[in-house]
């Protein structure tokens, strides 16, 4: 009888402590939120740093196709080899171009894209709003009365909206050479064979979908960059852990959201 106070309050400390954590949970949610509505609306009002807006896009974009490239080209390569080598004990081997071009425009061009740019732009936004953060200089473009988001963050969310779909659309076709490149030269497919029934296959709407989904992993890839870079702090060590989470929380994101929108498009 008297262990029943000790064992109720051991209970409601457990509760209380599920309670900290949901709360927090849906504390930064909120902020989120409200963050990356800020940073939505101020995209639709003037002014446009259009320069900005272009150099951002030139991080992104362009200084990100060497990895994204030769990463497609590889995933493009294995997924050929793996699809030959399962076709092949159910005499499916002619199936293999379809395939391929199937994956790599619908799941894996924006999918792997999105990830590789994840840890490439996510961490490098966090890493400079961050930097910015702890040593003020977001504090000082308020007292010059410039908004901090319309200036660092709507020009991000912009180029990374605009960017990653040109990204994804360069990786597809790169992801289809690997493809091709092993399938006939080292399986032993007919080229022209090979390309006829890739390009009979594929529809605009293959195609179409993987480019929504660019648009929103680049989406996606510049908020969590800019809002665990904005909000750091504790100095270098805050922004190393803004860094850590921006692309953890991105690469979360991207794969939670390639899901969502798969079952939306495909399952109808």
């Amino acid at each position: 009888m008297q262990n029943r106070p000790t064992h109720l309050i051991e209970t409601m400390n457990i509760f209380a402590a599920v309670g900290r954590v949901i709360l927090a949970l849906f504390a930064a949610a909120g902020r989120l939120a409200i963050f990356m509505l800020d940073g939505i609306s101020h995209s639709l009002r003037p002014p446009i740093y259009w320069k900005v807006i272009l150099q951002e896009m030139i991080g992104v974009g362009y200084f990100s196709l060497p990895v994204v490239g030769l990463t497609a080209f590889f995933t493009g390569a294995v997924l050929c080899l793996q699809i030959f080598i399962g076709g092949s004990r159910y005499g499916a081997e002619s199936f293999v171009p379809q395939i391929v071009v199937l994956g790599i425009t619908r799941e894996l061009g924006p999918v792997i894209a999105g990830l590789m740019v994840a840890g490439r732009v996510s961490a490098a936004i966090a890493a400079e709003l961050g930097t910015m953060r702890v040593t003020e200089q977001i504090d000082a473009l308020t007292t010059l009365s410039t908004n901090p988001v319309k200036y660092l963050v709507t020009p991000r969310l912009i180029a990374g909206v605009v960017s990653m779909p040109i990204l994804v659309a360069i990786a597809d076709a790169i992801g289809v050479l690997g493809g091709y490149v092993v399938a006939t030269r080292a399986l032993n497919f007919n080229s022209s064979v090979y390309l006829k029934n890739t390009a009979n296959f594929v529809t605009s709407g293959d195609v179409s979908s993987g480019l929504t989904k660019a648009a929103v992993f680049g989406f996606i890839i510049a908020l969590m960059g800019c809002y665990n870079g904005f909000y750091s702090k504790g100095g270098a060590q805050g922004v190393g852990a803004a860094t850590t989470n921006a692309v953890v929380s991105a690469s979360i994101l991207i794969l939670a959201s390639n899901y969502l929108m798969t079952s939306l498009i495909f399952t109808r």
